[in-house]
């Protein structure tokens, strides 16, 4: 792909000669294509200018003149090769972002030997920073421990937006709360519901009123999702989005030639842990096998409450009818769903479930819990709503199993490709980040007042933290300061390039 396989922008050959000796200097001759073009393209009503030249590591690409593109950092814990709800949302909106002309790079931490910068579909370029998980995939909080590196990734990639994601992700704190220092505008998503009574969760509630305090913007993923972070965080309402998730549907199609309905196949995908409802499985399955003798059951996932669903299985002699698959790779999840007639979602607190939208695109029937956000997912003849307790659980199934007859599976795969898409999502984000880049600069006694309110001994804490962060910050100016620190050039490589999907990313996870 080269500068003239643009056909859906306006081209002009234009002659920089200070422009190329520059990149000569940086680069040599050797990389550099004979022709420049201008390319002109028009993005929140405002030119944006973007000089392309060709190489031999790829497409660099200049931004030039007034313009609206932003140069965002996604930072969270939780990512690829992790498997989840929250790493597919930041992997598609960042491909997403990337087709709209903006320039996207991830911080997460290392997994296992995967550790450094890495590029995946897209150009789409991931900091693996050298930080081992702690708990459940977060990093251990170090307060002041990893201001250094991130200063150095906003300076080098010349960051305008820091996007954090997930309560439950320590990296995702440690951005927001450096980047805010040093004058960044900062965007918060929350992915998940969160109790008000137990310790655990009077703990996170608390750091999130910590980071939220004067964040720039925050995003929920639904209604239920946006009441739930105003109340724990003491966030303004006007603060808060709501753009839900999407799928891909490119990638979760019906299958050519729809299962045997000698038998009702029903699919489980989810991680086998209390939160996501494996308890209440075990009470479900047995119940619902004995009231249908039709019915076989697929579970995939894994988790601390596999043994008691094999505990289960083993108990009722159910080995011919209940199928454990163990973890799935998420390019595998297809073929597991399409060989299903009913998803079932067990899930005792949920904002969004991405796994539901998969499962419908694919032509499924949806069982799941009326909790949290779920009920604002799919509308109600494409989904069957129940209690969390085993009985209106097994009545849903049944309710579910008599509609069969009457679902296409192309029929759903073609509304789900209305309701729901990743650019849409995309657009959405960019009006968020538009709002938060208008936010006044706020200086630090500004920021020390906002977290003072926070509580008599928390707030007195939480600047404490903050005037630390500032000196240290200070201290690392004055080290090695912005000016010495080198930007790296924007790579936009061969593959893909102008025509990405932010469906393919089979090769991603390797």
């Amino acid at each position: 792909m080269t500068c003239s396989d643009f056909s859906d922008v306006e081209v002009e050959t234009v002659n920089f000669d200070e422009l190329l000796l520059d990149f000569i200097h940086d680069f040599g001759s050797h990389s550099l294509f004979c022709s420049v073009r201008f390319l002109t393209s028009q993005l929140n009503s405002t030119v944006n200018a973007t000089l392309y030249l060709e190489t031999s590591c790829g497409i660099l690409n200049l931004e030039m003149g007034d313009h609206q593109r932003h140069r965002i950092m996604m930072v969270s814990d939780f990512f690829y090769p992790n498997v989840g709800g929250v790493e597919n949302h930041v992997y598609y909106l960042s491909q997403c972002l990337l087709e709209l002309g903006h320039k996207v790079v991830v911080v997460t931490h290392a997994y296992g030997n995967r550790s450094g910068v890495r590029y995946m579909t897209g150009g789409l370029k991931v900091y693996y920073i050298p930080w081992k998980p702690f708990f459940n995939q977060s990093t251990f909080p170090t307060l002041l421990g990893m201001l250094p590196i991130i200063r150095t990734i906003l300076i080098r990639e010349r960051i305008t937006i820091v996007h954090g994601h997930q309560t439950f992700s320590t990296l995702s704190h440690h951005a927001l709360l450096n980047s805010r220092i040093m004058g960044y505008k900062v965007v918060f998503t929350d992915h998940s519901l969160n109790g008000f009574s137990d310790a655990g969760s009077i703990h996170m509630n608390k750091v999130l009123q910590f980071t939220l305090a004067d964040v720039s913007q925050a995003i929920c993923v639904s209604h239920t999702s946006k009441e739930n972070t105003v109340l724990r965080s003491g966030l303004s309402a006007d603060k808060v989005f709501v753009i839900p998730n999407a799928v891909d549907t490119e990638m979760f199609k019906p299958a050519f030639e729809p299962p045997s309905r000698s038998e009702v196949v029903i699919v489980v995908i989810s991680r086998l842990v209390y939160r996501k409802g494996a308890d209440l499985l075990v009470e479900v399955i047995p119940e619902l096998c004995r009231l249908c003798p039709n019915v076989r059951f697929i579970i995939g996932g894994d988790g601390p409450k596999r043994v008691l669903l094999e505990e289960m299985r083993e108990h009722h002699s159910l080995q011919d009818r209940i199928e454990m698959l163990g973890a799935v790779p998420h390019t595998e999840v297809r073929s597991v769903l399409i060989s299903g007639h009913i998803f079932l979602n067990s899930s005792l607190t949920e904002a969004f479930c991405i796994a539901i939208l998969e499962a419908a695109s694919c032509g499924l029937l949806t069982v799941s819990t009326r909790v949290g956000g779920v009920p604002e997912v799919l509308p109600d003849d494409m989904i069957v709503l129940a209690e969390p307790n085993p009985t209106d659980m097994v009545r849903a199934i049944q309710k579910a199993i008599i509609m069969l007859p009457k679902i296409d599976p192309q029929v759903m795969h073609n509304r789900m490709k209305e309701l729901y898409n990743w650019h849409d999502v995309a657009r959405r984000t960019e009006i968020v980040y538009s709002r938060a880049l208008k936010c006044p600069h706020q200086d630090l006694l500004e920021h020390l007042s906002r977290h003072l309110s926070c509580g008599a001994w928390a707030g007195k804490l939480f600047c404490l933290v903050m005037i630390l962060s500032f000196l240290l910050w200070h201290l690392l100016e004055l080290w090695q300061p912005a000016d010495n620190i080198e930007v790296v050039p924007d790579v936009i490589f061969h593959t893909n390039m102008m025509d990405r999907s932010c469906g393919k990313k089979e090769n991603d996870r390797l």
